[in-house]
């Protein structure tokens, strides 16, 4: 069978497990500081670094290639009050309505409840949407494993961010079709998480959590 698309050599060289050892843990200690932060500053963050986190992002693998995922960068600040206000009208009701008691203990910790203050606050706002289906030359045509591709590239994304030097929160008010009106998104197109992005507001808390240690989430055989 005859590719289609033309193949180069990988360019990789090989490390030493010295190496690897010390760039693997290097990497750990750095993730281990990221946090999700919910008071921002109001400064702005240079376009220059969000574009190359988008960047990044857009390396991450996806079914057959497809690539298929759109971010869309909101800094306006009308915008993001329009946004502001859809969600919290919908957190609203999920806070009255669609949580469970046992969900709305299990997040009370945290001292969540509708109002988003940090839709409006952080300098920026990147809405990621999952491309469920394309349309070229006006015909349907599938994606492939678009959750788990878009998955990956939001998580390559949120782990740019803190490499970077900025913080973020992943959002997610169900149901966000809002956004698809609000920031003029294609029908085929899905909101799946909302990133307020930017500095961390002074004196900024985070709550103590701890993290499942290693033993818990990996088992070797």
């Amino acid at each position: 069978m005859t590719s289609q698309i033309p193949f180069s050599l990988l360019e990789y060289k090989k490390p030493t497990v010295e190496e690897l050892n010390e760039r693997s843990l290097s990497f750990l200690q750095l993730m281990k500081k990221r946090r999700t932060v919910r008071e921002f500053s109001d400064e702005s963050v240079p376009q220059e670094v969000i574009r190359n986190c988008i960047e990044a992002a857009g390396t991450a693998p996806s079914g057959a290639h497809m690539q298929p995922w759109h971010f869309v960068v909101v800094r306006d600040r009308e915008i993001r009050k329009q946004i502001r206000f859809a969600a919290e009208k919908e957190e609203r009701i999920n806070y009255e309505m669609r949580y469970s008691d046992e969900m709305k203990k299990d997040i009370e910790k945290l001292e969540t409840n509708f109002e988003k203050p940090f839709l409006e606050d952080a300098p920026v706002l990147i809405a990621v949407f999952k491309e469920s289906y394309r349309i070229e030359n006006n015909i349907r045509r599938k994606n492939y494993y678009v959750n788990e591709s878009v998955g990956i590239a939001t998580g390559l994304l949120i782990t740019a961010l803190h490499v970077a030097g900025l913080v973020c929160l992943p959002h997610t008010p169900s149901p966000m079709r809002f956004l698809n009106e609000i920031l003029k998104r294609p029908g085929n197109e899905s909101p799946t998480v909302i990133l307020p992005v930017g500095y961390p507001a002074e004196n900024t808390r985070v709550p103590d959590l701890n993290r499942k240690p290693l033993d818990q989430i990996l088992t070797e055989f």
